[in-house]
């Protein structure tokens, strides 16, 4: 069997054909492998793809993968990124190799994508009620041994509902009890009674395992350092209770975890005041955006701005779109919009500007996003902005998640534009 850190099939994406179903590669590689293609090194700009084209920076990424695998090091933290940010195997293989101990989802569909790939460690950050998935799930579990998964549960009802549907399964599912962020916040119990008595029907039934407790810290509302500590520090006081109460006595290792990517510091800081139970403690991370990071919300919220002694992300992202028009002094049009940028936290931000006529770059001065149509980017211009048809416009993305999900390959590509890898994504 595969180690836990070896993603699998990860060949059988070199082996995928270039064809219409990819967007922004170049024509004239259709019938080739993407594996071919990412040998023959193309440049970005001159290669023969076409706009739009979104491209990650193979200088970023190595970077931010890096920096989380240190940071995680450093406060002793395991650590599972979320793979809804990417849902790229080869974005979780590097990150496996930088240490991860496993991949978060949210969703059946994602952890059929993980187990597709080989992954052995799963946290799902969700309650998981729907009996097909969790027949499929015990399934899994039966046939790979090696295979841990780890899910929430929040409600009495929802362990009655996992018993049933798991009923003779030869493994039981692990599970941690989620702790709510408030009230008004998102999933999770609210209260201690509440996640005292959904512990209790964990431990009655037959199929299912307690092994720790989680929440997000994210969901805390009108979120402050502060306000996030106590939350923190109720996540923290509720394993203890939990454990004196002798709940996690079936496991070798009880699991307490939290961590987005707007907090994963208090989270460090407060996980580091965690007392000894009894057992070993699993202390685990689960921040997603970091691998690409972004030019927008993540750039402002994320909490390297607050320790920036402990270093700082890079965006990853450009996407390149082609000015198609220019009616006025005062308006350009680019041919990217809704279906190739994100768009649901911050409009793209004109960054750069790569001339048609002789390819140098400049500063895209006096150019701004103003709106996206499903194909079109609405560009104001100052009356001297240095924009003409044909020229490419460069633009930062923010969130993440909603950036990953519009392309189905997107190429890697170093500084000078030569593309290394094209980076596959399930959604």
């Amino acid at each position: 069997m595969p180690a836990d850190n070896t993603v699998e099939g990860l060949d059988r994406l070199a082996r995928e054909t270039v064809d219409h179903r990819f967007k922004a590669l170049p024509p004239d590689a259709e019938g080739l492998t993407v594996g071919e293609l990412a040998a023959q090194r193309r440049n970005l700009f001159t290669g023969g793809f076409t706009t739009p084209v979104l491209a990650l920076s193979a200088e970023a990424l190595e970077h931010n993968l890096a920096l989380l695998e240190t940071y995680a090091e450093r406060h002793g933290l395991a650590f599972a990124p979320h793979g809804k940010t990417s849902m790229s195997p080869q974005l979780f293989a590097r990150q496996l190799e930088r240490g991860a101990w496993g991949i978060t989802a949210a969703v059946p569909h994602q952890l059929r994508v993980y187990r597709a790939h080989g992954i052995r460690r799963v946290f799902l950050a969700n309650e998981l009620v729907d009996p097909v998935a969790l027949r499929w799930l015990a399934g899994e579990l039966e046939r790979d041994p090696d295979f841990r998964f780890i899910c929430y549960v929040d409600s009495v009802r929802g362990v009655e509902l996992m018993e049933e549907a798991l009923r003779g399964a030869a493994r039981p599912v692990d599970v941690v009890v989620e702790l709510g962020a408030g009230e008004g916040a998102r999933t999770g119990a609210r209260t201690d009674a509440d996640c005292t008595a959904v512990a209790g029907a964990v431990a009655a039934a037959t199929n299912l395992r307690l092994v720790g407790v989680a929440g997000y810290e994210g969901e805390v509302p009108d979120a402050t350092p502060e306000r996030v500590r106590d939350w923190l520090h109720r996540l923290v006081s509720l394993a203890v209770t939990l454990d004196e109460d002798g709940r996690f006595a079936a496991t070798d290792e009880i699991v307490v975890s939290a961590g987005g990517s707007a907090w994963f510091d208090t989270v460090a800081e407060v996980f580091a005041e965690l007392p000894e139970l009894s057992r070993p403690v699993l202390r685990l991370l689960r921040s997603g955006a970091y691998v690409s990071h972004d030019d927008g919300h993540y750039r402002q919220l994320t909490p390297f701005n607050r320790v920036p002694e402990e270093g700082a992300l890079e965006p990853a992202f450009r996407l390149w779109a082609q000015v198609v028009s220019r009616p006025t002094g005062q308006q350009a049009f680019a041919n990217a919009g809704k279906r190739d940028a994100a768009y649901d936290l911050d409009l793209p931000e004109a960054q750069v500007v790569r001339d048609a006529r002789d390819g140098s770059v400049r500063p895209a001065a006096g150019i701004t996003v103003t709106g996206l149509s499903d194909q079109h980017a609405w560009l104001r211009t100052d009356e001297d902005a240095d924009l003409e048809v044909g020229d490419w416009v460069g633009m930062g993305l923010s969130h993440p998640c909603t950036s990953f999900d519009k392309w189905q390959l997107i190429p890697v590509a170093e500084a000078d534009g030569t593309v290394t890898e094209y980076i596959r994504t399930f959604f």
